[in-house]
């Protein structure tokens, strides 16, 4: 495969992370749109997925800082375990895309999202469990919250997610995993 530039990625980095802004704000005129849909997740994922596990991890710790920063989405009090759980999608989601090589391109990209999905979900609730919340943090309000109340937002990044790196791919604008497929 052959690789992108890194001029390239740092392009697509930086919109993923303007998208970490912009996006929230899309949704925030739904009632807990942000816990529901998870719009931030979207672009830290898909920065993973194509530019790989050093600036997907940027792009998970820079992006709700950053929102935080200029929209006040998250609340500061949200903020520590909030960057902790996009760095780890954006990060696993990069590794694993690099790892991942089944010769379909649709199952490495299935394979790496499903499993940077889940290593953010266990990473984040550990954090909140451990660090945050002090041991009043319970398994039911980790699967309710992360699983549960995120279900649209997690079948919309099913979703959408392969579809855009595919496309990406398909378009020319980002190189094929498996060239003449």
């Amino acid at each position: 495969m052959k690789e992108i530039t890194v001029v390239k990625k740092a392009i697509i980095t930086a919109i993923c992370i303007a998208l970490c802004v912009v996006l929230p704000q899309a949704f925030h005129a739904i009632p807990n749109a942000g816990t529901v849909y998870l719009p931030m997740h979207i672009p830290v994922l898909l920065c993973g997925l194509i530019c790989g596990w050093p600036y997907g991890l940027l792009c998970g710790a820079a992006g709700p800082l950053l929102s935080s920063l200029f929209t006040g989405m998250p609340p500061a009090a949200y903020l520590p375990p909030m960057v902790i759980e996009c760095a780890v999608y954006g990060c696993a989601s990069g590794f694993l895309s690099q790892v991942v090589h089944t010769k379909n391109t649709y199952a490495d990209l299935y394979i790496s999202l499903v499993g940077a999905m889940l290593t953010g979900r266990i990473v984040a609730g550990l954090a909140r469990a451990l660090i945050f919340a002090g041991g009043s943090y319970s398994m039911a309000a980790w699967a309710g919250g992360y699983f549960v109340t995120a279900l649209p937002g997690i079948v919309i990044q099913l979703v959408l997610l392969p579809s855009i790196v595919f496309a990406l791919m398909k378009a020319g604008l980002i190189p094929a995993r498996y060239p003449g497929r």
